[in-house]
Formats: C-alpha cells, sequence, structure tokens
C-alpha cells in the first residue's frame, strides 16, 4: 500500500466527514464513467484526489464486506483504499478484496467499457478477469428508494380502488 505524506497530500484535493467524502468518492467514479456505486463504503475518515496523476485514496474507520446482491459476489474493503483513476478505468487499485470460491483475491484493476456495453470487468494481479453488468453496481441506496416509491404508488392506486368499490357498494 502507497504511504499518503504530508508532500502527497499538499497537491491534492482532501476532503475530511464521512458525508461530505461518499459525496466527493461517488462523484469522482461518475466523472470518470464507473458506477457510482462501486465503493460502498461507511464511516469514511479521508478522501483524497490528486489530479495531474490520478491518484486518489480513501480511509475508513474500519474494514466492511458487502455483498452486491444483483451478481452474489462479495467484496471486502480494507481501512485504505488506493488506485489511480482515469476515464473508465481505476488501476493499481490496493485495498479492495473479491471472494471466488472461498478465497479472497486482490482486484487490481477494475474497467469499463468506452462506449459503454453495459459491463464492468475486475482484473486480478495474474492477468485473470471476470466481467459483471455495470447495473449489479449502481447505488443501492436509490434503487431502495425507487422501490419505496413505486410501492407507495401502488398503494394509494390501491386505496382509491378500495374507495371506488365502497362508494358504488353505498349507493
Amino acid at each position: 500500500m502507497a504511504q499518503i505524506t504530508d508532500e502527497l497530500k499538499a497537491k491534492a484535493e482532501v476532503y475530511y466527514g464521512d458525508d461530505i467524502c461518499r459525496e466527493k468518492s461517488r462523484f469522482l467514479l461518475q466523472e470518470v464513467g464507473l458506477p457510482r456505486g462501486l465503493l460502498p463504503l461507511k464511516d469514511i475518515i479521508e478522501v483524497g484526489y490528486v489530479e495531474e496523476t490520478g491518484y486518489v485514496w480513501l480511509k475508513q474507520k474500519k474494514k466492511i464486506e458487502h455483498t452486491f446482491k444483483k451478481i452474489g459476489k462479495a467484496v471486502a474493503y480494507g481501512t485504505e483504499i488506493t488506485a489511480y483513476v482515469e476515464k473508465c478505468k481505476i488501476r493499481k487499485l490496493t485495498g479492495v478484496k473479491a471472494k471466488e470460491l472461498m478465497i479472497w483475491i486482490s482486484l487490481v484493476e477494475l474497467s469499463v467499457n468506452d462506449p459503454p456495453t453495459g459491463k464492468l470487468t475486475g482484473k486480478i494481479a495474474s492477468g485473470l478477469y471476470r466481467t459483471f453488468p455495470t447495473s449489479a453496481f449502481e447505488l443501492e441506496e436509490e434503487e431502495e428508494h425507487l422501490d419505496k416509491k413505486v410501492e407507495e404508488e401502488s398503494k394509494k392506486e390501491e386505496s382509491k380502488v378500495e374507495d371506488e368499490g365502497k362508494k358504488v357498494a353505498a349507493a
């Protein structure tokens, strides 16, 4: 893992606090053309980005494990994640491991095709890779919010139908 020195921090945009760090990390992913839910980190302490080199780091309070429900893959995020970002790609990634056949394997690169084909590719150091739909890495919070909205709308429609049924029965 690369050391984040004071010299490096001086060249970088650095943010502190969970809310702003989540917002900035998602914004950065979106800016480089990657799914915003790719790094579902919690309790982020610090995010830094050196624009001239593309170097980025994220620090969180504790290691977390997240399962991307749509593909059933578990991914572990360490307390410090570092990488170089460029258009549609994260390279020299550290601090992220994926579970494959009960073994945790370090990911070193994540990329999407440009123009978009709807596929995200994760590579390990040996060059082996797996490809998944990018939709599996969209923000789950947004999906849950949309699901709740649809559910509320369907309940409203059901209550309207029930009210109309009562009016007809009363008449």
